[in-house]
C-alpha cells in the first residue's frame, strides 16, 4: 500500500530549536487528512504544548476516520530525541462494512393498504446502504435524508425519523442499521389561500390548480402548480406551500402567497441574423386586459428583408390548460426576388402541458405577391390547421439529451374563401444525444407536402422553400425553390435534415461540425439535392448557445457566414 508523509516545519528564534510534524498513511488516507488537519507552523513552546497537541490531534484523526468507516485505525507516534520529529503515522484497518438493515415503520402507511405496502416495499428495495457495502457517516447521513424525503413526496407530508442508530463493532468491522420512521396519518388537500392579490381576483389562481379539495397530497402537484403560475406575466414571484399540521390532514390548506408584476411594459431590441439581416423592435405587453387578466402583445419589428407588426390577445388557461388566442398581422417582405404584403387574423384553441403544445386554429390570410419578371397576384385562403409538439428534454436552454417532435395539418377550399383547395402537411423531429462527458450529436429531419393540383392561388406561407439557418446553410435564405421570373417562390414539397457534432472544449466554448442536405421544389420528382458542410463555434450564452457558422454550399461552392441561435424550437 503506498504512502507519503505531510511535513510541517519552522524554525524558531532560539538556535537549535525545531518543531518537525510528519503524517504517514496510506494516500487515499493521507489525502483525506490533508482536507481537514492542519499541522503547526510554529515550534512548541514547551513540551506540555507538544503533548497536548499530539494528543488533541490523535482523537481529530480518530474521529475523521470513523466517519469513513475506519473504526479500528492504529496511531503510532514516534519522537527518537527531543530535538528530533515527531512521526505520526496511521494505519486505518479494515473499513467498516454494512451488516444487517431493518427500516421499521410506524403511522398510516402500515394500515394494510395495498398501495401502502407496496410503497413500504419500495422504499426498502431504493435504501441505498446495503449489507456489504462500506459504512460512512456522510452515506448513512444521506441515506436517511433521501428516505424521509422520498415518503413526505406523497400523502405522509408530516412523516419524522422517530429513531435511527447504527451499532458499530470495531472487531467485526460491521455495522448494523436501524432506522425507524413514522409516517403520521395521510394529507388531504384542502382550499387555496391566496395572499398577494390587488388588481387580480383569486379565480385566477384556483382555477389553475392541478388538483381539487379532497385530493392525496403530492408534492410534484404544489411544485406543478407553482411553476404554472411562475410563468404567468401577471406576477413576479410565487410560493406555493402546505403547513403540515397532523391536526389539519383531512384538509389542509394549501398556501400561494405572490407578488404582482406591473400590468402593462414597453420592451426594445437590436439585433442581427444572417438569415434577414439587422433588425429593431418595440414590444408592448398589457396583462390585463379589460381587468380579465388577458394578455394582449403588439410587436413592431423592422428587419432589412422583412417588416412585421403584429397585435395579438390571448385568454387566460383554464382547469384543463386550455386557453384561446386572437390575432392580426400585417407583414412585407423582399426575399429572393419575390416582394411579398399579407395581411392575416386568426383565432385559435391552445392546449398546453409542460411536454406538449396542441392547436387548432382558424386563420384568414390575404397575399399580395409580386415575383420580380413574373406575374404579380393575390392569393386569399381560409384555412383550418392543426399543429402538435412534443417537447422532452435534459434542459430547454442547453439540450444535451432530448427529442422535438412537430406536426401540422392544415388546408382550405374554393368553396371557404380560398382562391384554391388544398391541404398542406409539415413534420419536423430533433434529437440530441450526450457524447462523453460534455459533447453532444444533433440529428434534425423535415418534410413538407401541399396537396393541391397547382401552386398557384396558394399563399406563400403553405408552400415550401429552403436554405440559411435551421434548413441548409451554405446557401441563401429562401433561395431553394421554384423559379418564377427571376423570383424563388415556394413549391409545393421539401424535405431537408441536418447532422451535427459540437464538441465543447470548455463550459462556455466549443467548435462544431455540420452536414445539411435537402431541397425545395414543386413536385417529388423535380427535387434536386443540395449538400452544404461547414464548422462553427458555439457559446454558450443566458439565453442558450450561439452559432457562428462558415458553410460550404456543395453545388455552388461559395462559402457563406451564418450567425444564430444554435438552439431553435
Amino acid at each position: 500500500m503506498s504512502s507519503f508523509h505531510a511535513v510541517a516545519q519552522e524554525t524558531s528564534d532560539l538556535p537549535g530549536k525545531t518543531a518537525i510534524v510528519s503524517l504517514s498513511a496510506p494516500q487515499p488516507v493521507q489525502e483525506l487528512l490533508n482536507k481537514y488537519i492542519q499541522l503547526p507552523t510554529e515550534s512548541f513552546a514547551s513540551e506540555f504544548d507538544e503533548n497536548i497537541f499530539v494528543h488533541r490531534l490523535q482523537k481529530e484523526i480518530k474521529e475523521i476516520m470513523a466517519t469513513e468507516g475506519y473504526f479500528n485505525a492504529t496511531i503510532s507516534v514516534t519522537k527518537p530525541a527531543p530535538e528530533q520529529s515527531i512521526e505520526i503515522k496511521i494505519d486505518p484497518g479494515e473499513v467498516t462494512r454494512v451488516g444487517s438493515v431493518n427500516l421499521e415503520f410506524a403511522g398510516d402507511i402500515t394500515s394494510g393498504d395495498e398501495e401502502h405496502r407496496k410503497r413500504i416495499e419500495q422504499l426498502r428495495a431504493v435504501w441505498p446502504l446495503k449489507t456489504g457495502l462500506p459504512f460512512r457517516s456522510a452515506d448513512w447521513e444521506q441515506a436517511k435524508s433521501a428516505l424521509i424525503d422520498s415518503i413526505t413526496q406523497q400523502a405522509f407530508a408530516a412523516a419524522v425519523i422517530k429513531g435511527s442508530q447504527a451499532s458499530v463493532d470495531p472487531g467485526a468491522a460491521r455495522a448494523d442499521l436501524t432506522v425507524t420512521i413514522d409516517s403520521g396519518p395521510v394529507f388531504y388537500l384542502g382550499e387555496t389561500q391566496v395572499s398577494g392579490l390587488e388588481r387580480y381576483d383569486a379565480s385566477l389562481i384556483t382555477q389553475l390548480a392541478p388538483f381539487k379539495p379532497g385530493d392525496i397530497y403530492q408534492r410534484d402537484l404544489l411544485h406543478q402548480y407553482q411553476l404554472a403560475l411562475q410563468k404567468k406575466p401577471q406576477f413576479s414571484t410565487v410560493s406555493v406551500s402546505i403547513a403540515p399540521d397532523i391536526a389539519q390532514h383531512r384538509s389542509i390548506p394549501v398556501k400561494v402567497m405572490l407578488t404582482e408584476a406591473q400590468a402593462q411594459r414597453f420592451a426594445f431590441g437590436v439585433g442581427y441574423s444572417s438569415n434577414n439581416g439587422a433588425r429593431g423592435e418595440v414590444n408592448y405587453h398589457h396583462h390585463n386586459l379589460l381587468d380579465r387578466a388577458w394578455n394582449l402583445t403588439s410587436l413592431l419589428r423592422l428587419e432589412q428583408k422583412r417588416q412585421t407588426f403584429l397585435a395579438g390577445i390571448d385568454t387566460l388557461p383554464d382547469q384543463n390548460q386550455i386557453n384561446y388566442s386572437l390575432g392580426a398581422s400585417l407583414q412585407m417582405t423582399d426575399i429572393q426576388g419575390l416582394q411579398t404584403v399579407y395581411q392575416k387574423v386568426g383565432i385559435s384553441r391552445n392546449y398546453q402541458t409542460p411536454t406538449m403544445f396542441m392547436q387548432f386554429g382558424l386563420n384568414w390570410q390575404r397575399e399580395h405577391k409580386k415575383p420580380d419578371g413574373a406575374i404579380n397576384q393575390i392569393n386569399e385562403a381560409l384555412v383550418l390547421d392543426w399543429r402538435w409538439r412534443r417537447q422532452i428534454v435534459d434542459d430547454p436552454v442547453n439540450i444535451r439529451r432530448g427529442h422535438i417532435t412537430e406536426v401540422r395539418i392544415g388546408g382550405g377550399s374554393q368553396q371557404l374563401l380560398s382562391d384554391q383547395d388544398f391541404i398542406r402537411t409539415y413534420a419536423r423531429h430533433q434529437s440530441w444525444w450526450p457524447v462523453g462527458s460534455r459533447d453532444v450529436f444533433f440529428l434534425r429531419a423535415e418534410a413538407g407536402y401541399t396537396l393541391a393540383s397547382s401552386r398557384f392561388g396558394i399563399p406563400q406561407e403553405y408552400l415550401f422553400r429552403a436554405g440559411g439557418i435551421q434548413s441548409l446553410r451554405g446557401y441563401d435564405f429562401k433561395g431553394i425553390g421554384v423559379h418564377e421570373g427571376n423570383a424563388i417562390v415556394g413549391g409545393r414539397v421539401m424535405a431537408t435534415g441536418t447532422a451535427e457534432y459540437t464538441h465543447w472544449l470548455t463550459q462556455q466554448w466549443g467548435a462544431a461540425a455540420f452536414a445539411d442536405i435537402g431541397s425545395a421544389a414543386d413536385r417529388w420528382q423535380d427535387m434536386r439535392m443540395f449538400l452544404a458542410y461547414g464548422a462553427g463555434v458555439r457559446w454558450r450564452s443566458p439565453a442558450g448557445p450561439l452559432a457562428l457558422d462558415l458553410a460550404r454550399g456543395h453545388e455552388t461552392g461559395s462559402l457563406r457566414v451564418h450567425f444564430s441561435m444554435a438552439v431553435a424550437f
